[in-house]
């Protein structure tokens, strides 16, 4: 079950890694985008989190529109409209029911998908959505879960977004969308919402 609290906790644990690791994410992106993954990223954050520490919410789908929105507004790339996609999709189906996790995940991937149109192992951030909500379906969520999907994304080769030009120049990389994607569900885990 999300709760308004719980929910805030776990964005504002996420931005937190953001910039904590914002240098790294720039650095993977770098070397097969444009090198502002991890910039871009922080600054919607801190958008972001602006937004979560002024609001009054009253459910669970108003804190996720919250983040979409700043994210929207404030994140350049694609990871602005792909994360907004994904946190609006949760806040729609929050909306409907608060208490299944992975119907809201789920909910969050399909937005990705419709806006990136991207399939399982074309190198981008679903590689990492996809194997943590099986995860939480079997409850087997980890973070060694959520670190390998990241790392799997290092010997795919991208066939969707800027990275996608390189071809096989791509593998051996470490997608930036995955690993921040990785953050997102590290903060889950370390903000208890699986404990509720």
């Amino acid at each position: 079950m999300l709760t308004v609290d719980h929910t805030t906790n776990w964005l504002i644990l996420f931005a937190k890694k953001i910039y904590e690791k914002k240098d790294y994410l720039n650095e993977l992106d770098s070397a097969i985008g444009d090198g502002d993954h991890g910039s871009n990223m922080a600054r919607g954050m801190k958008a972001m989190e602006e937004k979560l520490k002024d609001g009054q919410f009253s459910n669970v789908q108003d804190v996720f529109k919250a983040a979409s929105m700043a994210l929207l507004s404030k994140v350049g790339g694609a990871s602005g409209p792909l994360y907004g996609s994904a946190f609006m999709g949760m806040a729609k189906q929050g909306g409907s029911d608060e208490t299944d996790l992975v119907a809201i995940l789920q909910a969050g991937l399909q937005g990705i998908q419709l806006r990136g149109k991207s399939a399982k192992g074309e190198k981008t951030m679903i590689d990492v959505w996809i194997p943590v909500i099986e995860a939480l379906e079997s409850e087997s969520l980890s973070k060694e879960i959520i670190q390998d999907a990241v790392l799997q994304t290092k010997e795919m080769k991208a066939t969707k977004g800027r990275a996608s030009y390189l071809g096989d120049r791509s593998v051996g990389h470490v997608d930036p969308g995955a690993a921040s994607s990785g953050y997102l569900f590290e903060a889950m885990l370390d903000g208890g919402i699986l404990n509720e």
